[in-house]
Order: structure tokens, then C-alpha cells, then sequence
């Protein structure tokens, strides 16, 4: 109690002792006294050099700093491209200085095309990069990327690791411009030390094509490059991880990355039972599995996956091997190739409790299951890309991708389906056999003309998919009607089933320089897609106790083909404020399909209007705003479409209706974004809207409590959803706050056929949010947070249908680092779900604790934690869809206690990080 109590009069005492200042001025351009936008301007201690505050100069060159420091000096610095820097000392003897016109003097020796910037700069804005100096934002010393980037202004990462800059998502990770270990950005931010990090620099993501070419990217899809320091680009750093608990829970792992110069070899490989990737390396909870902010109502619960490899949390509990390499080199800078290889083999067990009302125009009925099952599957990922330059004009890429499934599933389900006078009693057992493999290629050759922006380019792709399962089925339905049985209908089954789709995708592009930032695309796009199906169902035959009878009822042999061709022209304007485009052709599909069992065949083909328009305008710098149309044809499915039933639940059963339309969607989008360095907050508002034309749509017949649903098309239906949020962070003395409000919204038009009624059901979403942070001196990390969810639908099978209900999420992190060498970190949330069936838990409280302490210089650290401490976590949730409501609950992973070792060493440009020791025994 001492020590609390001294640590707290140390925070006041601090607090009250450091000086508040405001620092403002404008720059300006000497000669011609023009000002300078998006330069940067500093301030730092002048006895050791460390970043007290910074500040982005506005439109009219103005800046203001604000900070907190003890002492009665700073030195004041500015940077700007082109520029030279100034440096001053500033006497902190009053509150506010105003420093008036501040003139920069050009650089000497400065071609336009060089950038000369200060390396202690924190953040440096660049006409197409946001920069941030890695030195210049402290962190506690074994921080991560992850860790790191939650310090920038602008950047927020969330509880599943997903990162934004500025409201917009970041989608890959690089690392000294090439990808760290396939296209999985979390990896990276988990794993890379920032001891090593250099620069971390945000641009738009842009194709191959686009980074070769200079074309201009998605200004609202970020890519973060992180570069390494020089000094650090050669050596290695590794990670191991080894614990057992309670319940014979385990967790094992290990990661290891080798640099040298352009080489980078990376290899993984993790095995535990706790719903884990294995390679979080999370400072406070490692791997434990669907930690408390990860389980969110009605949408995710924690589940997530890496390289294609899924991973539970919500439900289901998996125990998971993994490994994994990485490779990537360049060589006399015109070749490069990477590749990697991914390893996954999952074993996972499910249950669940599943209740749901169905609406009929005539009434309602209910269905309640209980289901098991379990899924092992083994998976190999292989990708590679390989680049070459044959000059400074022509490159040519081809990245082949391979991904292997063997699968086996094991599944039962009892379900009762009941309404006022009949009950329908149902069981299914089915073992299923899959075995699938993928194999896609990309080829792309460029070849610009000039410096302008002018090329040609043509591009092949393939995707190539395979698919053979074999199931044995058997199910019972037992048909009562006021209580007594009427029917029963046993199917004792196995399905032979094989799935092939083949797409092959050409194209050609030739850009052309109208005038400056100008251009005229002329573009014609080929896609070729064959789908089949074939599905052989035998009955068991008692007399030779063998599956030998076909029956032809349910088999099936089933082929469609499209064909898409795209011609098209554009004009297309990239100008630093504004930037347009307009695109239009023809969007021609044929579509035909043939049942060989039945010797049936059908062709169609179907032309459309094919338009891609886009309209982006930077009000300034960090301030845009833009609006987006595009439609496509999407083509049914092959289960919707081949006409024969499948019966693999007896209750719904299922027919394709090979007369389907393709499906022609609009889109339309647009947002508003702006972020202001100097008061570090943004704001972010968007919004969406699709509708279709000839929507895919059930249309569901229910005779004797049994559904049977085929497919038709129909127009109506409507997807909508927009949201804001407003973000803000401040840093004052060692105190650093931060907090993000939001509302999101949604609409959804569903539409469709039941009973020969043509209903629409209207689904309203409303989630308002808060969430805060706070650190202070890299000790004491506070974050709480708060979500409301507002559902609300109305159906008009039953005009006086109406279901609403509210779902509410409380969370609370608290974790310190002190004292010194001990992490203690506790992770709470509290759900709150309304309307719940009853029988269903409509609480469910998590809370995971842990507790670790470091030694050998920091390079090891032991940890106990605790997961789901009071031993009352569920997973609980309500759907709401076109004619039902539905509840669930699913098996979790549960209470467990664990001890664990982790020991890392690293070794950076001849400069030994963790002093290597002799044996390790892992607990």
C-alpha cells in the first residue's frame, strides 16, 4: 500500500512541477514570402535531444505547439523538403511565444526532384508519403511494430490487430518494401522489434502495375513500408514461447528472422490447444486465446485467421500446429523473388444450442437443434512472386499460389420443428471425406513509354480449383401430427461428390498521355469460367450390405460456362487536388449450363451497361472528400443453379433453378476525411449504398413443416450502411489520453418468396461507441470502452411482426509495468445481450489476467495467467434474417491457469541484443 501510495504523490508531484508552454509562428518562403504548407516544426530538451512536442504547419504556414516541459529552454526546429532547416534556442520564461514570420531559405545544391529532410524529424509530409521518425516516439524498450504504431498520430490499431492511418484501413505491410511473410500484415506488427525500425512510411496501396508505372493508387487503402536501420539490416532476431496449464492446455512456439542486406529468410512454427495463432507474442497475454476484447456481440467473437489457416475463439475450441518460412532477395536490383510456405493442421470441436422462429404468411413455426461435430484439417499454402526488370521500360511478374486441404469432418445434429398441431423429430449423422487444392497464377508485362505515365500492359490470370469429397449420411424423420406418428423417413447414404471450377482471366490496357496528369485508357478485359458438378448419391442396400444402389433422383452431372468481355475507354485526370475519373463500355455475359443426367441444355447472354466513375478532391492537406460508382455482373452459383435437390438436412431442403439471370449490382460510395497533425485528431465520415437487379433470392415452400427452398430472381433488395467517428490524442508531460467516438449504421431490404408471398424484410442497425486510452510514462496502460447495439426488424409476412432488442459491451484493460521487470495486466468485458431466448445465457463476463516478470537482462520473461478468471464466459448471440430470428450458443474454450517461458535473442549489425546462453530448459 506504500508503494501505491508513494507511486501516486510521484505522478502528482510530476504533474504539477512541469511547465505548460504554447509556441506559435508562420513560415514562410524567404524570397517570395509565399507560406509552406505540411512542414514540420519541433521541439526538443537541448541536453539530451529527446521530442517534447511537434506540430504540422497549416495551409497559411501558421503552426502552434503545445507541451508541457521542466526546465527553462528548447530547442526549436523546422523542416521542410527543399528547404534548409532552422534551429533555435527558445526561452521558456513565459507561456505563450509567439515567434511572428519565420523565413526558410532554400537549400543549396538542390535538384527538384531530391528530397532533403532532417532525420530527427517526427513526422515528415512528402506529396505522397506520411513519414514517421521510428526514434522520435517513445516506447517501453522491448516494444514491438504494433506497439509502436499505436504511439503515431492518425494511426489506430484495434483489438484484432486491424490498423487504420487516419481513418483509412491499412491493408499490407511491408518491409523494406517487400511483404515480411506473405500478405499477413499482423504477423509483422506482432513480431518485428522496433529496435530495429527506422522509418515507418504510409502510402496509397497501389497494384504492381501502379508502383511501376506511377500510376496513381487508392487513396483510400494505405500500404505501411517499414524500413530497417542500416546499421540493423544485417542479423537476426528470434522468439520462443513454451507453457502448460490446467486442463491440459498448452501453448509451444517459436520465430526466427535472418537479414542481410536484400535477403530476409523468416521461418515460424507454433502447436497449442488455447484457439491461438501462436504467433501474437502479445507483452502482456501471449497467445492466450479470444482474449476479452476480442469477443464482440453479434459479429466476430474472436475468430480470426492467418494465411488462409482459421483459427477460433468465438466458437469451438481448436488445437492448432503451424509452420512456416519466408524468403525474399533481390539481385543486381532487376531481380527479385519471394516466396513462402505455410503449414496448418487444425482440430476442432464444436457444439451448439440453435432456437429460431420462422415467419409464414400463415403463422410461425419453431425449430430448436443440438449440434457436435468435429473438423481436422491439414492445409499447405505456397506462394511465390518473381520479378524482372529487362530495362528501365519493361518488367515482367509472375506470382504462382498453390493451396492444398485434406480434410475430415465428423457431424450430428438432432432438431426438433414444431407448430401448433405437428412436431417433425430429426437426426443426421455424416462423416465427410474433402480433399480440395487451388492453384492460381498471375502474369503481367509492362512496358511505359516515356516519363509521362504511357504504357501498355497485358495480363493473364488463372485460377484453377479441385474439389472431391465422400460422405456417408444417414438421417431419421420421425412426422407427428397431434401427437401421433404419422411418417418416418430414414436415408442411410454415400455421397460421391466432385466440384471443379477453372476461370481464366486476359486482358490489355494501353494508357495515353492527353496533357499533363491527363490521360486516355483503352481497355478490353476477357473472363472465361467453367464450373461442374457432379454428385453421386447411393442408397445402402440391406441384401449385399454395401452403398451399390444409385438413385437417380438426387444425382447429378452439371456444367456451366460464362464468358464476360469488357471493352471499355476512360478519361482519367490525377492532379494533386482533384482527381476524376470516368470510365464506360460494354458489359457482355453468356451464360450457359447443361445437366447431362437429364440432357437438358440452356444458353443465354445478357449486355449491360458497364460504368466506373470516381471524383476525389483534397481540400487540403490531410482533407478530402470523394464519391465512387461501379457496377459488375455477378453470375449464380453452381449449387444455385443445378436442379436436382440436396436433402443433407431434411428439414430444408434445397433445388438450383438453372434458369437464374446473372445478378447486376450498383454500387455507390463515399466518404469525408480530415486529420489535423497540429491538434492530433480526425475525423472520418462515410457511407455506401448497393442495390441489384435480377437478385439471386429463395423461394421457400414449407408443406408438413418441411422448407423447401429453390431460387429466383428479383429486384428490390438493397444493402446501405455509413458511419463517423471522431478520434483525438494528446500528450501532456508523461501523460498521454486518448479516445475515439463513432456511430455506425446500417439498412438491409431483403427480399424473396415464401409460400408463394413475396415479402421484404427490413433489417435498422445502430452502434454508437466509445473507447479511451491512457499511459502514462510507459507504467500505467488504462483503456476502457464502451458499444451499443441497436437492432431492429420488421417483417411483412406478419405485419405484426416486429423484433428489437439491444446488445451492450463493456470492456475494461488495465496493465502496469511497474515495478520494475513485472508486467500485470488484466483484460475485462461484460456483454449484455437483449431479447435471448429462454434457456440462453443473456450475460456473459470474461476476465483474463496475467502476470510476468522479466530477467536475464529482459531477454527471458516467466508468466502466469489465467484465462476466463471467474469462469463465466458464454457465447451467446441473436441473428436477425429475411423471414427468421434466430439464438446461439456455442461451445468455448473455458477456464484454464497457465505457466509459461519466453526467451528472445537478437544480434544486429555485429551488435549482440540478447547475450546467447548455453541450454534452455522451457517450462
Amino acid at each position: 500500500m506504500k508503494k501505491i501510495l508513494l507511486f501516486c504523490a510521484l505522478f502528482i508531484g510530476v504533474a504539477a512541477t512541469a511547465q505548460q508552454f504554447t509556441i506559435s509562428g508562420k513560415l514562410v518562403d524567404s524570397q517570395t514570402q509565399n507560406p509552406l504548407e505540411s512542414a514540420t516544426v519541433f521541439v526538443e530538451t537541448v541536453k539530451d535531444s529527446s521530442l517534447v512536442s511537434y506540430s504540422i504547419s497549416g495551409k497559411d504556414g501558421s503552426f502552434v505547439i503545445e507541451g508541457s516541459k521542466k526546465g527553462d529552454s528548447l530547442r526549436f526546429i523546422t523542416t521542410y523538403s527543399g528547404y534548409s532547416s532552422l534551429n533555435k534556442i527558445i526561452s521558456l520564461n513565459q507561456k505563450e511565444i509567439a515567434l511572428g514570420v519565420l523565413p526558410m531559405e532554400i537549400a543549396n545544391n538542390m535538384l527538384d526532384e531530391v528530397t532533403v529532410v532532417s532525420e530527427r524529424a517526427p513526422v515528415t509530409i512528402k506529396s505522397d508519403t506520411l513519414e514517421f521518425n521510428a526514434n522520435s516516439f517513445n516506447t517501453r524498450q522491448d516494444a514491438n511494430l504494433e506497439e509502436l504504431m499505436k504511439k503515431l498520430p492518425g494511426v489506430e490499431v484495434d483489438a484484432q490487430g486491424n490498423i487504420t492511418v487516419n481513418g483509412k484501413p491499412v491493408s499490407r505491410i511491408l518491409v523494406n518494401g517487400k511483404e515480411f511473410f506473405g500478405n499477413d500484415p499482423k504477423i509483422a506488427t506482432k513480431n518485428l522489434p522496433k529496435e530495429i525500425i527506422d522509418k515507418i512510411q504510409v502510402v496509397d496501396t497501389k497494384t504492381k502495375t501502379e508502383e511501376f508505372t506511377g500510376k496513381a493508387g487508392n487513396p483510400d487503402d494505405k500500404t505501411i513500408n517499414v524500413t530497417i536501420k542500416k546499421d540493423k539490416n544485417k542479423g537476426y532476431f528470434a522468439r520462443a514461447t513454451a507453457g502448460g496449464g490446467t486442463d491440459e492446455r498448452y501453448e509451444l512456439s517459436g520465430i526466427g528472422n535472418y537479414f542481410k542486406d536484400d535477403l530476409r529468410v523468416s521461418v515460424l512454427a507454433s502447436s497449442n490447444n488455447i484457439n491461438s495463432s501462436g504467433f501474437s507474442f502479445d507483452e502482456v497475454f501471449d497467445m492466450m486465446g479470444g482474449r476479452a476484447r476480442s469477443i464482440s456481440i453479434n459479429r466476430d467473437r474472436g475468430s480470426f485467421s492467418i494465411n488462409g489457416n482459421s483459427f477460433g475463439g468465438g466458437g469451438g475450441i481448436t488445437k492448432s500446429e503451424t509452420a512456416g518460412f519466408n524468403f525474399s532477395n533481390d539481385w543486381n536490383k532487376k531481380y527479385e523473388l519471394t516466396a513462402d510456405y505455410f503449414f496448418g493442421k487444425n482440430d476442432t470441436e464444436t457444439a451448439a444450442v440453435v432456437n429460431r422462429e420462422t415467419f409464414l404468411p400463415t403463422g410461425t413455426f419453431y425449430t430448436n437443434s443440438v449440434s457436435e461435430g468435429n473438423l481436422l484439417n491439414e492445409s499447405h499454402r505456397a506462394n511465390a512472386a518473381f520479378e524482372v526488370e529487362l530495362d528501365t521500360l519493361t518488367k515482367i511478374s509472375v506470382r504462382p499460389s498453390v493451396n492444398i486441404n485434406d480434410a475430415l469432418s465428423r457431424r450430428s445434429n438432432a432438431s426438433q420443428r414444431i407448430n401448433a398441431t405437428q412436431e417433425l423429430l430429426t437426426t443426421t449423422e455424416d462423416n465427410e471425406e474433402l480433399n480440395s487444392s487451388n492453384f492460381s497464377n498471375r502474369l503481367n508485362f509492362i512496358r511505359k513509354f516515356g516519363s509521362r505515365g504511357a504504357y501498355l500492359q497485358l495480363n493473364f490470370e488463372n485460377e484453377n480449383n479441385k474439389q472431391e469429397t465422400e460422405n456417408f449420411f444417414f438421417s431419421e424423420r420421425l412426422n407427428y401430427n397431434d401427437g401421433a406418428l404419422v411418417s418416418t423417413d430414414v436415408r442411410d447414404q454415400f455421397i460421391d461428390e466432385d466440384e471443379n471450377s477453372d476461370v481464366y482471366q486476359a486482358g490489355i490496357t494501353q494508357r495515353s498521355v492527353l496533357a499533363e496528369k491527363f490521360f486516355l485508357d483503352l481497355s478490353y478485359q476477357f473472363e472465361v469460367e467453367n464450373m461442374s458438378n457432379t454428385r453421386s448419391v447411393f442408397d445402402y442396400d440391406e441384401a449385399s450390405d454395401s452403398y451399390n444402389s444409385l438413385n437417380t433422383t438426387l444425382s447429378n452431372d452439371f456444367e456451366v460456362k460464362s464468358i464476360k468481355h469488357i471493352p471499355n475507354a476512360g478519361l482519367n485526370y490525377e492532379g494533386g487536388k482533384w482527381r476524376l475519373g470516368f470510365n464506360v463500355g460494354l458489359l457482355s455475359t453468356a451464360l450457359d449450363n447443361e445437366n447431362f443426367l437429364a440432357q437438358t441444355k440452356l444458353s443465354k447472354n445478357y449486355n449491360n451497361l458497364y460504368l466506373n466513375t470516381n471524383v476525389r478532391y483534397e481540400i487540403a492537406r490531410g482533407k478530402s472528400m470523394y464519391i465512387y460508382y461501379r457496377n459488375d455482373t455477378d453470375i449464380p452459383s453452381i449449387r444455385q443453379l443445378q436442379p436436382v435437390a440436396n436433402i443433407t438436412d431434411p428439414l430444408n431442403i434445397v433445388i438450383g433453378n438453372p434458369e437464374l439471370r446473372p445478378t447486376y449490382t450498383h454500387r455507390f460510395n463515399l466518404g469525408y476525411h480530415n486529420f489535423d497533425f497540429a491538434s492530433r485528431s480526425g475525423m472520418n465520415i462515410y457511407a455506401s449504398v448497393s442495390f441489384s437487379e435480377d437478385q439471386v433470392v429463395p423461394y421457400s415452400l414449407t408443406e408438413d413443416l418441411v422448407t423447401t427452398t429453390t431460387f429466383r430472381n428479383l429486384d428490390g433488395g438493397i444493402s446501405a450502411y455509413a458511419g463517423t467517428f471522431y478520434s483525438k490524442r494528446y500528450k501532456k508531460d508523461k501523460n498521454e489520453f486518448n479516445y475515439r467516438a463513432g456511430l455506425n449504421m446500417n439498412y438491409n431490404r431483403q427480399v424473396g418468396f415464401t409460400n408463394g408471398f413475396q415479402y421484404e424484410a427490413d433489417r435498422y442497425g445502430l452502434t454508437p461507441s466509445i473507447r479511451m486510452g491512457y499511459n502514462y510514462a510507459e507504467l500505467v496502460e488504462l483503456n476502457p470502452r464502451y458499444s451499443l447495439d441497436y437492432n431492429r426488424s420488421k417483417y411483412d409476412i406478419n405485419n405484426s411482426r416486429e423484433e428489437e432488442y439491444v446488445n451492450h459491451s463493456i470492456g475494461f484493460e488495465a496493465t502496469t509495468y511497474w515495478p520494475k521487470n513485472v508486467v500485470f495486466g488484466n483484460d475485462i468485458s461484460f456483454n449484455a445481450y437483449g431479447n435471448v431466448a429462454p434457456g440462453f445465457d443473456a450475460t456473459s463476463l470474461l476476465w483474463n489476467m496475467s502476470l510476468g516478470y522479466k530477467f536475464w537482462n529482459d531477454d527471458a520473461t516467466i508468466k502466469a495467467k489465467v484465462y476466463d478468471l471467474l469462469n463465466e464466459n458464454v457465447s451467446t448471440r441473436r441473428t436477425t434474417g429475411e423471414d427468421y430470428v434466430q439464438d446461439t450458443q456455442e461451445l468455448i474454450l473455458e477456464q484454464y491457469f497457465m505457466l509459461s517461458f519466453t526467451y528472445k535473442l537478437s544480434k544486429f549489425g555485429g551488435k549482440e541484443m540478447g547475450k546467447k546462453r548455453g541450454s534452455i530448459i522451457m517450462m
